[in-house]
């Protein structure tokens, strides 16, 4: 089950297109659903929760907290809309196409991909550019 949860005035629109995809994403892997959650902040909520669990002091776009147990996938993802939104200036791309990424990594890294190292990240964004094009496919 794919849950969305707002801590900010932001609304995911057509959660149902979203929930679909997600769990064709999920399946893409060869995974199975288990209860993910998508918590959508502020720079400020998620940056507390940076410092509070990881000792980060910096700004990011996603906080994943991995429950996943065998090949269940379980989780709790945070999301700063203001990042995301951020992100898609500096990277030259539509809001939309920029959250779609930002989902799909949370999901790849329950999956088991990492993104620490040149190797690893270019893995990791490949990966991603493979399931947003699933969005726009008809299931």
């Amino acid at each position: 089950m794919i849950n969305f949860n707002y801590e900010t005035d932001f609304n995911l629109e057509n959660e149902e297109a979203f929930t679909d995809w997600l769990s064709a994403v999920i399946v893409s892997e060869k995974k199975n659903e288990g209860e993910i959650n998508y918590i959508f902040c502020d720079d400020e909520y998620l940056h507390k929760i940076n410092v509070e669990y990881l000792n980060h002091d910096t700004l990011t776009d996603i906080i994943s907290f991995d429950y996943t147990v065998g090949n269940e996938l379980n989780g709790d993802i945070f999301v700063s809309i203001e990042r995301v939104e951020d992100n898609a200036k500096d990277f030259n791309v539509s809001f939309d196409e920029e959250l779609k990424r930002v989902l799909a990594h949370g999901i790849l890294h329950y999956c088991g991909y990492k993104d620490k190292t040149d190797k690893d990240a270019e893995l990791m964004r490949s990966k991603e550019d493979e399931k947003i094009i699933m969005f726009h496919v008809k299931r």
